[in-house]
């Protein structure tokens, strides 16, 4: 009896010990999945993504790592040489290292383009110095571009009178006038501001209400109706996004989901067979304490 009891002893503190491993693996198992699905959910909700490029202009098919990869060449908008609110004639491509707002309006227009004009103004004023409304706008970061579509009647002097009536600041704004069937064929070839809209474009007459983004590189990143507040709030963000980016790839997630899917496999099945030989220790334990109870 003396044997047994020590036996028995001895068993119940392994089978102590046995149980508090047992729980630890079953723990284990249902924490660590949960810990990294929240992870993985707050590195995706916290995960950033780069305004996307528009109007593709070639796609290049080459072989990398033994795939199939597809490059897409992003329309480049060509350059243009028009004249100003001050008669000084001006280009695109001068203002190298800062995003471009455009749109298009006529100084006669008694409809929408007081209203455009407005929130390009709110716009403008958003981006002074320290943030500062009555300051200047800081011309380096933004460049704001209207077309008259009416090029005709809006001469420099009208545009002139026009920009100072709305309080144009003419350093980072540029109210242009110019040769019409340039402006339209920017409008329609190099903009596409007849494209991923439902409200069709008058090729006669281009008054439309869209404000196109333009990155540094002369890349189309983004179209937004210049009446809708929420549309305008998301260009302030598209803006901010663009001017923090190192590059013109989106931000990717911080790990690589195929990875962690395979993590998550691993950790699974370890979890499984830990747990397994504990359950199986535990019983060849109580067998052998049986065992012992039969020979005394």
């Amino acid at each position: 009896m003396r044997w047994f009891f020590i036996a028995e002893t001895g068993n119940q503190k392994i089978l102590s010990k046995m149980n508090k491993k047992a729980l630890l693996a079953v723990a284990m198992a249902v924490l660590i999945p949960l810990i990294s699905y929240f992870w993985l959910k707050q590195a995706s909700d916290n995960a950033t993504a780069i305004p996307n490029h528009y109007l593709p202009d070639t796609i290049i098919n080459h072989i990398a790592k033994g795939k199939m990869a597809n490059d897409t060449v992003w329309h480049r908008v060509a350059n243009f040489h028009l004249i100003n609110q001050l008669g000084d004639t001006v280009s695109l491509y001068d203002l190298k290292g800062k995003l471009t707002i455009m749109n298009y309006f006529f100084t006669s227009c008694r409809s929408t383009c007081p209203l455009i004009m407005q929130n390009m103004l709110k716009m403008q004023q958003s981006f002074a110095k320290g943030g500062d409304a009555m300051s200047a706008p800081d011309s380096s970061i933004v460049q704001f571009i209207s077309f008259s579509v009416d090029p005709e009647t809006d001469s420099v002097a009208r545009l002139k009178k026009y920009a100072d009536h709305y309080g144009i600041d003419p350093g980072n704004w540029w109210l242009l006038t110019g040769n019409r069937d340039s402006i339209y064929n920017y409008a329609f070839q190099e903009l596409k501001v007849d494209k991923f809209d439902s409200t069709p474009v008058n090729p006669d007459f281009v008054h439309t209400t869209r404000f196109v983004l333009i990155d540094k590189n002369f890349n189309v990143r983004g179209f937004y109706n210049g009446l809708d507040s929420t549309s305008l709030d998301k260009l302030s963000k598209d803006i901010g996004l663009l001017m923090l980016a190192v590059d013109d790839n989106p931000e990717q997630l911080p790990f690589d989901p195929v990875l962690m899917a395979i993590f998550f496999a691993i950790t699974l099945v370890v979890t499984i067979i830990v747990i397994r030989l504990i359950f199986r220790k535990k019983n060849t334990n109580g067998s052998t304490a049986a065992t012992i109870t039969t020979q005394e």
